[in-house]
C-alpha cells in the first residue's frame, strides 16, 4: 500500500503506531484536519502532521472526516 501512496503523489509522516499520509494536490482545504485536532494537524508547525502527539484512534478518527480523500493513515503491525 505504502509504494501506491508514494506513487500516487501522496506524502509519509511516520509515526510510532501510524502514519499519516498527505497528498496536496488532491486537498480541498476544508479544514477538517486542523478544525479535527491541532495536536494532529497544525499548519504553523513543521512537520506540519504528527501522528504521535495523538492516539491511532484519534488519528483515525480525523483522516475519516476527510472529504477529498487527500489524507490517508495505514496502522503498522504491534510487535
Amino acid at each position: 500500500m505504502e509504494k501506491s501512496l508514494a506513487d500516487a503523489g501522496y506524502r509519509r509522516y511516520q509515526g510510532e503506531k501510524i502514519d499519516v499520509w498527505f497528498n496536496t494536490a488532491i486537498c480541498q482545504h476544508s479544514g477538517n484536519c486542523v478544525r479535527g485536532d491541532s495536536r494532529l494537524f497544525k499548519l504553523s508547525r513543521k512537520p506540519w502532521i504528527m501522528p504521535d502527539n495523538v492516539d491511532p484512534q484519534t488519528v483515525m478518527r480525523v483522516i475519516d472526516t476527510c472529504p477529498s480523500g487527500a489524507l490517508k493513515y495505514c496502522l503498522k503491525d504491534a510487535e
